[in-house]
């Protein structure tokens, strides 16, 4: 099989090896001739970077960056880079990076002509109507990791800094114009980022597949995400330069952005407040409590993850998928615990709070209420 295709789903993907190659073409074809790349701080220096700029600059696009973008992207990354984006006059964004970086371009682009503060797009009821469409400038995405799926997502998480909230900013024209899905550009990827970002992606798989709503599609795409992740994640973590473990990861990772429009769950509601307030790696923190929420929902789900578990070659229905959680995060050294993970002397009641008020909440198989979600995070600590 080739790994290599020109895919339209959600959005035009060109997907294959070297084919960051045609960023410059990419952007031309949406209309950006002037992009600003949007980048985090430890990428903005390093080779895979500074050739992209090339390949912009040499297709008379400039080499515009920012990179000022937290771990955990703030109101406040938004307000810099507008400033920069603004002053250097840009018409688009190349979103290059891992979800941090994805998330705050897209917020950018999506706000370069907004008047209204970006909370007021919250994904609350119809807020996305606020939005002047005329005002939202196109997106190249270039995934660097393989995991959150931000490439082909229609909404941005930011962190409200004042309160420690995380917050999805939606809107349909978020999604990116294009995006260059390129498996040489996650080589270099650290092994502990690879394991992070892979279990985000099997984290989106798994909470699609478990949620109640009615999106046969996404079942599917989820469960053959799962597939893709379990096969290939530890392939992808012991080399970093198996090019088709790396190209199926980021198959997986994109799968699992489109399979969450069915809904995430308790994985998500707890790791949005915690990432909010200890700055914790978000993949990481799904992974750490993955096997409480695994319990927590194990009347709904049983019979359904015994199927998944049969498919996946996993042996033992529920109990044997609960365990092969466990082996791999024990295989990727991510911690046991949240309190392993920096998690030390949580407000309980806050986080409980928080989790009840995010919107992942709405998809997960059982009804979380505040005895039930503050006794499951309670059990991941």
């Amino acid at each position: 099989m080739q790994l290599t295709g020109n895919w339209n789903y959600p959005t035009p993907i060109r997907f294959g090896a070297g084919r960051i190659s045609e960023i410059a073409d990419a952007c031309k074809a949406v209309g950006i001739s002037k992009p600003l790349l949007v980048t985090d701080r430890g990428l903005r220096e390093l080779p895979i970077t500074t050739a992209t700029l090339d390949l912009l600059e040499a297709g008379g696009l400039g080499r515009a960056v920012f990179s000022d973008v937290d771990m955990n992207p703030t109101g406040q990354n938004v307000e810099a880079g507008l400033a920069v984006y603004r002053e250097g006059g840009h018409d688009g964004v190349v979103a290059f990076g891992g979800g941090s970086a994805l998330d705050l371009g897209k917020a950018l682009a999506f706000m370069s002509g907004q008047t209204r503060p970006v909370w007021d797009f919250e994904d609350v009821d119809d807020w996305w109507t606020r939005a002047d469409p005329a005002g939202i400038d196109p997106v190249v995405a270039v995934p660097t990791t393989a995991g959150t799926g931000s490439e082909v997502g229609r909404a941005s998480v930011l962190t409200n800094a004042d309160t420690h909230e995380k917050k999805i900013i939606f809107h349909p024209k978020i999604l990116p114009a294009v995006v260059i899905c390129d498996p040489e550009l996650t080589v270099g990827m650290p092994p502990a980022i690879t394991a992070g970002t892979g279990m985000d992606a099997f984290a989106h798989c798994l909470e699609a597949f478990c949620s109640p709503h009615y999106h046969p599609m996404s079942q599917g795409i989820a469960l053959e995400g799962m597939r893709l992740v379990n096969d290939y994640l530890p392939r992808a973590y012991e080399d970093g330069t198996d090019i088709e473990a790396r190209a199926h990861m980021m198959s997986a990772a994109a799968m699992g952005a489109t399979a969450f429009q069915k809904g995430l769950g308790a994985i998500h509601a707890l790791s949005h407040p915690i990432g909010a307030v200890f700055n914790t790696h978000h993949g990481t923190t799904n992974a750490v409590v993955m096997q409480p929420v695994l319990m927590f929902n194990r009347t709904a789900v049983e019979s359904r993850l015994e199927k998944a578990a049969s498919y996946l070659g996993i042996h033992g229905g529920f109990e044997g998928f609960h365990a092969r959680v466990g082996e791999l995060n024990r295989l990727f050294r991510i911690p046991g615990n949240l309190t392993e993970l920096g998690v030390v002397n949580p407000d309980l009641d806050a986080l409980t709070a928080s989790a009840l008020a995010d919107p992942s909440t709405g998809g997960n198989p059982v009804i979380m209420n505040t005895d039930n979600t503050r006794a499951l995070l309670e059990a991941c600590l």
